[in-house]
């Protein structure tokens, strides 16, 4: 209820940002030339994909080892906030092709 219409979203990347899980910066040339407004999209969204996010790092096997794998290399913040993101990358297509997941 919070997204509204899929339609709004031009890509998943705009709907990844709306649902604050990417950064906020701004790069020329590989450099970083400033950040934008981090406080910008939608807070409870972000909060609750963050909570499906634990809730599939306790029931999935698959996001756990991917967790594992993100925490391993970072620190557990990063690998919860990837593991977001990778949720929010499958419920756009979920919302854009009207598919369930249990089909």
């Amino acid at each position: 209820m919070e997204t509204g219409t899929i339609s709004r979203f031009t890509g998943v990347g705009n709907f990844s940002s709306y649902r604050r899980c990417v950064d906020s910066r701004r790069e020329s040339n590989s450099r970083k030339k400033g950040e934008g407004n981090t406080k910008n999209g939608n807070n409870y969204l972000a909060w609750a994909f963050v909570e499906a996010a634990n809730f599939a790092i306790r029931s999935s096997p698959e996001a756990r080892r991917f967790y594992e794998r993100k925490k391993r290399a970072r620190n557990s913040i990063v690998g919860i906030k990837a593991l977001t993101h990778k949720l929010a990358r499958a419920r756009y297509h979920m919302l854009r092709e009207h598919t369930s997941p249990l089909t």
